[in-house]
């Protein structure tokens, strides 16, 4: 039976609203550099309840348009959430016909800080491939879905799980992993004014800004990949803190491309007391604590400091400080997400992941 909006999907007057989580890599190991010139990773990553949101409606005519709202995205015709859409058009009018995927109008609230390190474009990206589909009511299979993700960048294919995975080759090959046992952890972020290039980040650590001990962030990585998949409390989680906190090879090769990170970093354990983490390639630093007000308390110490300087100031403008937890999956309900299993696919040729 076809449903009558796949028949006609302008009268889909109802928009369709999807959250686009930011993602914490609680661990990054890079294994070694390709003979594509990029870089195999280990890592293991959880979505957040903090997330962008995308509003999408049937625009009959014209082209697709996007409106941002929020923190600045960078140029429009930029914006991964055009990318995505488009390229979900070519997939369903091979399936669907020439006239299917109509135009759309999409709004992005942006909360996410950008260039953070949290994957806020990918996830957007995500967001806006599954948010299309349904907007026309279309359907793709999963490893199609898949395929467009890896196309659009490295870390986008972690957010079609919408649970916490581990991520490896260049982003492509994600494995589900079972979502923590009890409360998940609060995370207190803190993303200074600063932007840091990923390529550049990694280009640092080609020309050898690594970590002391290597190898380390890998036993981490796959310690806690085996301890997730057997059902890990978020209790047990924070009880690791100190130890995934130092599980980023990238952490030394940050601090080389914007070397403020590393006074910036010992000022926010000075002032909390806590281990601090990196996430992704940076600059963001994330903290982790039992509960909610723990983070929030923890946020307004934070910006205490930067107010009275005994956290020294990055950039030209305040740092982002926001309290959140690790997200139970189920932010972007899907039918037909993808199953348990890594999937590998080709990814885009563009930045380090």
């Amino acid at each position: 039976m076809i449903h009558a909006a796949a028949a006609d999907p302008e009268r889909r007057l109802s928009p369709v609203v999807r959250l686009a989580p930011a993602k914490l890599n609680l661990t990054l190991a890079v294994l070694g550099r390709r003979a594509d010139g990029f870089h195999d990773l280990h890592s293991v990553m959880v979505p957040l309840a903090l997330a962008d949101r995308l509003t999408l409606a049937i625009a009959p005519g014209g082209r697709d348009s996007l409106h941002v709202e929020g923190r600045d995205a960078g140029p429009i015709a930029d914006n991964l959430v055009l990318q995505a859409i488009a390229a979900a058009r070519v997939a369903v009018r091979r399936v669907s016909g020439p006239d299917a995927g109509p135009p759309l109008a999409v709004r992005l609230e942006k909360r996410i800080p950008v260039a953070a390190g949290l994957g806020g474009g990918s996830s957007d990206a995500a967001a806006a491939l599954e948010g299309a589909l349904e907007a026309w009511g279309e359907h793709l299979p999963a490893a199609e879905r898949l395929t467009i993700a890896a196309g659009l960048g490295s870390d986008v294919p972690f957010f079609l799980a919408d649970r916490p995975a581990l991520v490896e080759g260049r982003g492509e090959r994600v494995s589900p992993l079972r979502t923590l046992r009890g409360e998940p952890p609060a995370v207190l972020l803190i993303t200074p004014a600063i932007a840091l290039s990923t390529p550049a980040v990694f280009a640092a650590y080609a020309a050898g800004a690594r970590p002391a001990v290597p190898g380390s962030a890998r036993a981490t990585s796959q310690h806690l990949a085996a301890e997730l998949d057997g059902g890990l409390r978020g209790a047990a989680l924070l009880d690791r803190a100190a130890i995934l906190a130092a599980a980023n090879d990238l952490q030394p090769a940050a601090a080389a491309v914007a070397p403020g990170l590393v006074a910036f970093r010992r000022a926010l354990f000075r002032r909390l007391g806590q281990p601090v983490g990196q996430t992704g390639s940076g600059p963001t630093l994330w903290v982790l604590y039992a509960a909610l007000d723990e983070a929030e308390a923890a946020a307004d110490s934070v910006l205490a400091g930067l107010a009275d300087g005994s956290v020294p100031r990055l950039g030209s403008d305040d740092a982002a400080v926001i309290a959140t937890t690790i997200a139970r999956p189920g932010l972007r309900p899907d039918p037909t997400a993808a199953g348990s299993g890594a999937t590998p696919v080709q990814p885009a040729q563009g930045g380090e992941g």
